[in-house]
């Protein structure tokens, strides 16, 4: 009886003898773990703090609008652009404390306020940047839809008519010099597609019809291709008329008052319809006219900053605009001003904008 205790009480020491260890055993695995999760959440917390740490602090980051639309209503539009851009800017190392967004009272005023170093940042047309490009630096330029056609050489435009939309972004546009259905309209237009040189004889003995002289289609970036090419100008050729507008142009050249009209790239597709339907024309535009010269490339609305900025606060604000222009809301943000998206851009693009500035002030001077 005894012997069965003895044996009956060793079993039970040793049944707690291996709950003791299971317990220990245990314990200290659920002390490591925690003890590793600590670890890990000061870590963690530890990298959060340097990566605060690094932010490079930027109390207030002033951003200002030409005045194209209503004042209010950029406000209004733009509205959400503060968030966005320092949530952005976080991404590009900057903490940024204030974002500020204005309206300038003309565009000149933009121009004026960057070179003062009375705003960091300014959307502005190429124009107003070449004007004001001692205090302003470029860093981006606005991007559009493109043409199924881009290129200097009109021929090529002829033979891959019509031109059509493409989805891909574009930085600039061109502008066209369109014969019509004239028989002198046809004379050139044949001319160019068997690859014969237009002579200034040949140019100068036809009817034109050009917009108001700050046009840049219509007429700056014309008169820029006159003198490359020819050495002339729009007020060398003997018959030009000014139109009130491009489909007054174009009902022009139907009617064949004129040979040629100055106009945008895709103006031919805006007024296709119109073409047949109101200015009396059986034939496709496509058909009756033929691109006999273009310009070069009008570059689109500028992202610019004050010039004395540092470099890499710059390259964080183009970034973070790119960004913001690849989402939704960004977006709808840009809209206001049309533009889609936007790429980096260098001084040397908008070197065709200071030759028509010059222009400019040459017809001012004369007037």
């Amino acid at each position: 009886m005894r012997k069965v205790f003895q044996t009956a009480l060793c079993a039970a020491v040793a049944a707690s003898m291996l709950a003791a260890c299971g317990s220990s055993e245990e314990a200290t695995t659920t002390a490591a773990a925690s003890a590793e999760e600590t670890a890990a959440e000061g870590a963690e917390a530890s990298a959060e703090g340097e990566t605060t740490a690094e932010l490079k602090k930027l109390d207030k980051l002033m951003v200002s609008f030409v005045p194209s639309r209503e004042p209010e209503e950029i406000v209004t539009a733009t509205e959400p652009l503060k968030q966005l851009l320092k949530d952005e800017m976080k991404n590009q190392g900057y903490d940024v404390g204030e974002v500020e967004i204005s309206v300038g009272t003309s565009y000149e005023a933009v121009g004026e306020a960057l070179t003062a170093g009375t705003t960091d940042v300014g959307l502005i047309p190429g124009g107003t940047y070449v004007l004001y490009q001692d205090g302003a630096d470029v860093i981006l330029t606005a991007t559009r839809d493109g043409l199924s056609i881009d290129s200097d050489d009109p021929k090529v435009w002829n033979e891959n008519k019509p031109t059509e939309a493409s989805t891909d972004q574009v930085t600039y546009y061109r502008a066209l010099m369109i014969a019509g259905p004239s028989e002198k309209g046809q004379e050139l237009g044949a001319k160019v597609n068997a690859g014969e040189e237009l002579t200034w004889d040949d140019l100068n003995s036809a009817n034109w019809a050009v917009m108001n002289s700050s046009s840049s289609a219509g007429y700056i970036y014309p008169t820029i291709w006159l003198q490359d090419n020819y050495g002339k100008s729009i007020t060398d050729l003997a018959h030009a008329v000014q139109s009130d507008s491009y489909g007054s142009s174009f009902a022009r050249l139907a009617s064949g008052q004129i040979d040629i009209l100055c106009v945008y790239a895709d103006g031919r597709r805006d007024y296709e319809d119109q073409w047949t339907s109101e200015f009396g024309r059986s034939a496709s535009i496509w058909d009756e006219t033929n691109v006999i010269g273009v310009t070069p490339g009008i570059y689109n609305d500028t992202v610019s900053v004050r010039s004395d900025m540092d470099e890499d606060l710059k390259e964080a604000i183009a970034n973070a605009f790119i960004n913001i222009a690849q989402t939704e809301e960004g977006k709808q943000v840009i809209a206001i001003y049309s533009h889609q998206g936007y790429q980096k851009a260098k001084a040397e693009d908008y070197e065709n904008e200071k030759k028509a500035q010059d222009i400019i002030k040459e017809m001012q001077a004369a007037n």
